[in-house]
């Protein structure tokens, strides 16, 4: 079974139709593709999956929040305003702090046409437009769920768990309002009692909500509150936990002085505490949104040296604490894996989940070998375990680029019938394991595409990108392709003022448009505008390529657009780097070096062959190969200008007698390269390069072997072919289904007028270990098929 790659991330763009925005569809519609082959793809089953309250949202944060997969919950309370995704061991984002970027004029409503020679005036800008959408949207409410709730839903499986976490395990008796006033007064006649004041702490968290919000306002809870600090070390540490555990239900912030006494205090108390009190105070500083990386180095240190001491409970508590802080202790690795594969059996799916979304939150990698065993389990208890959790193994199965058969065919078969129920959050991982891994189930994608138009509004733009992403990549066009589409181009628009912050996001969404040809205008030209260029520039994401890829596309395929485009000189700098990734890596493979030096042994030597990228930005090596109409080799690639001038003209008829002594005459002192499998594409490649074919056929910057101007000219009657040796990173899983990067390639090629001639890894590979003789066979039927010959003449 070949292995996926996990693509990090790589855009796709696709055709829409214009709302209220404009979106170009350039080029003819493409016909609705024949069904290919799917790995695993099964019957959705009869389950039917709890329906979920949606509304609109009010504003949108930027801020990580964790969806309410839960099966069967029909949306719970949202925890206040606090930002779910404040790390432990990070730094707090407030929501709404993305500045703004400067306002642009935009491109015309209507869609791009050939017949359209420039654009029409604005009426107004797309930041406006954006700003509009929101003020329409503030008037309703918010898809709320408790962010904080559904992650912990493990620790409901196990009695063990209350004495680790801050969730009281009954409710407490509601301190009356009267009461509340009394301790408060009572505070100034207080002398610093410990035990008075830890009481104090742990009835005014018994007050109603409305009552406890109103403590931070008021004086005499500051004093209360400065009274424990200044008595700090008096507490016994069980005393210290209690206050710490009351301030969850207090709400005390998370920067607080009586937070800041605590945290120094524990800190230099941990060594004498025990990890179930260790684990106990670090729950608590993830209930308060408080980043405590000096406390978690200590109990990461402790744990490791009490590693064999560690209850099933712990253990897993343990990981949950080490995802919440988004730090991931090198030296426990192995211990972690160990003790995964120890207890396997007896942990409950729910506890599997939070493992994987510990693991996968602190970026802590896991062998294949743990990752597989997991996956052998969930598949056979799939439908037991909640969306939630499911969606969290998703992840680590995307993390560890491991493709897992069994688990996928009954994912195809289990979870059609839950996404209605499903937060869009968790549709979005679902949908991002599937094309991450290469795997295209219509099941899955078709039930993906009927539920997201009803639940777009709560699209973060990462959401909205990573669907549009993931659609591209796997080059799936749903039914209701023109809704689809619309509702995310819309989406797009409406969190415009983010992709300042996040310009990634604008780029994996125009690639996947790109990718099943739809090119939306305004938001190409903003994205190609040199401020936002350079916004690209300072992200901590490698964008060049896809900028790259974005570019040259819209240049192609939309020849009438007027918008911005990138500049020569950085068209230069991306085209080099990606020529210099090449030489290095793609070019060198073995399956395309065979494949050239058959073809100049058979064509007449290197000047009728090129291993080139004809499209750079198109990440993938092409040998290209000229023919005149009566199928005459023409000679095209050379290194020498004096040569060139020699050979400019020269043909060579291929005759029974020449192919005979080909085929019979001794081979290059470069034996055949025999292959067993397709050489390791990593995903997030995207970059080849060399030569660039500009609108007019030319040749242009970048050609390493590129002789003179006229050597990159169209000839009359030239036949131009592209061939194009695959493997199987460029299809998806076990199919001949191919990706959408290699979809777009082909297009393009095309629109340039090569024709494109497949060697697909199914036919090239196998005949790797064949005999030079079969080789050139199978070659010389590929390049002078007689049909391809008679469609060029």
């Amino acid at each position: 079974m070949a292995t996926v790659l996990m693509c990090r991330r790589l855009p796709r763009l696709s055709r829409v139709t214009a709302i209220s925005t404009t979106t170009a569809k350039c080029g003819s519609s493409k016909s609705k593709k024949e069904k290919r082959d799917k790995p695993g793809a099964a019957k959705t089953g009869t389950q039917s999956g709890a329906t979920i309250q949606l509304l609109k949202p009010q504003d949108y944060r930027v801020l990580y929040n964790p969806a309410a997969y839960a099966k069967g919950r029909a949306g719970s309370q949202q925890h206040g305003d606090r930002d779910s995704s404040q790390a432990l061991g990070g730094t707090f984002t407030s929501p709404g702090t993305a500045q703004a970027p400067q306002t642009f004029p935009i491109a015309s409503s209507q869609a791009l046409s050939p017949v359209r020679n420039a654009l029409p005036k604005p009426k107004s800008t797309l930041l406006e437009q954006t700003t509009l959408y929101k003020e329409e949207a503030g008037k309703e409410k918010r898809e709320v769920h408790d962010s904080k709730e559904d992650p912990r839903t493990f620790q409901k499986g196990r009695p063990e768990y209350r004495a680790l976490t801050c969730d009281s395990p009954e409710p407490a008796q509601p301190l009356s309002a009267e009461e509340g006033d009394w301790i408060l007064q009572s505070v100034a006649g207080c002398e610093g009692n410990p035990g008075v004041l830890r009481d104090y702490f742990l009835k005014l968290s018994r007050l109603p909500a409305e009552r406890r919000a109103a403590l931070g306002s008021d004086a005499r809870f500051s004093a209360l509150c400065h009274r424990a600090v200044t008595a700090i070390r008096l507490f016994s540490t069980p005393d210290l936990i209690h206050i710490l555990k009351a301030c969850v239900p207090l709400a005390v912030p998370a920067s607080h002085p009586l937070l800041n006494a605590c945290e120094a205090e524990f800190c230099r108390r941990a060594w004498d505490m025990g990890l179930e009190q260790l684990l106990l105070v670090a729950d608590c500083w993830r209930c308060l949104d408080r980043s405590v990386p000096s406390y978690l180095g200590i109990l990461f240190s402790y744990a490791n040296l009490h590693w064999k001491d560690l209850t099933l409970p712990q253990f897993v508590q343990l990981l949950y604490i080490v995802g919440e802080g988004r730090r991931s202790p090198a030296d426990l690795a192995q211990k972690v894996e160990s003790t995964i594969l120890k207890h396997l059996d007896a942990f409950t799916l729910e506890e599997l989940g939070a493992i994987c979304l510990g693991l996968f939150k602190s970026l802590s990698g896991i062998s294949e070998h743990v990752m597989r065993r997991i996956a052998d389990r969930v598949s056979l208890q799939m439908e037991d375990m909640s969306t939630y959790a499911l969606v969290n193994v998703l992840k680590m199965l995307r993390y560890t680029r491991m493709d897992h058969l069994p688990l996928m065919r009954e994912l195809g078969r289990v979870i059609p019938a839950r996404i209605p129920a499903t937060n869009v959050q968790g549709i979005m991982h679902i949908t991002l394991t599937y094309s991450s891994l290469h795997f295209f189930d219509e099941d899955v994608l078709a039930a993906v595409a009927t539920s997201l138009p009803s639940k777009v509004s709560y699209c973060r733009s990462k959401d909205a990108a990573k669907f549009l992403w993931s659609f591209g990549c796997l080059d799936y066009e749903p039914p209701n392709e023109e809704e689809f589409y619309s509702c995310l181009i819309k989406q797009l628009h409406a969190k415009l003022h983010e992709f300042s912050k996040f310009p990634e996001h604008l780029l994996t969404a125009l690639l996947g448009l790109a990718f099943v040809k739809r090119f939306p205008e305004e938001l190409i030209d903003f994205a190609l505008r040199e401020e936002f260029v350079q916004k690209t520039r300072g992200s901590k994401y490698e964008l060049n390529k896809d900028l790259f890829t974005l570019g040259r596309s819209v240049e192609i395929e939309c020849p009438t657009y007027q918008g911005s485009h990138l500049t020569p000189q950085l068209c230069q700098e991306f085209t080099e780097m990606v020529s210099s990734f090449a030489e290095r890596e793609i070019y060198v493979r073995p399956e395309i070096v065979e494949a050239t030096f058959l073809l100049e042994s058979m064509l007449g030597g290197p000047e009728y062959v090129k291993n080139h990228m004809i499209l750079p930005h198109t990440r993938s090596s092409d040998l290209e190969v000229r023919l005149s109409t009566d199928g005459r080799p023409i000679p095209f690639n050379f290194k020498d200008p004096v040569a060139a001038k020699k050979l400019r003209d020269l043909g060579v008829n291929l005759t029974d007698d020449l192919m005979s002594q080909l085929i019979q005459g001794r081979a290059h002192n470069q034996s055949p390269t025999e292959v067993g499998s397709e050489a390791r594409i990593p995903s997030q490649e995207r970059g080849d390069t060399t030569v660039t074919p500009c609108l007019g056929g030319t040749l242009s910057v970048g050609a390493t072997s590129q002789a003179e101007p006229k050597a990159g000219l169209w000839q009359p009657g030239e036949v131009r072919l592209a061939l194009q040796v695959s493997n199987r990173n460029h299809f998806c899983y076990s199919s001949r289904r191919l990706l959408g990067l290699h979809c777009l390639k082909r297009r393009q090629l095309r629109l340039l007028g090569y024709a494109v001639v497949e060697l697909p890894f199914w036919e090239w590979f196998p005949l790797l270990k064949r005999t030079r003789s079969e080789k050139l066979s199978y070659l010389h039927y590929k390049v002078f098929c007689p049909a391809l010959l008679t469609r060029a003449a």
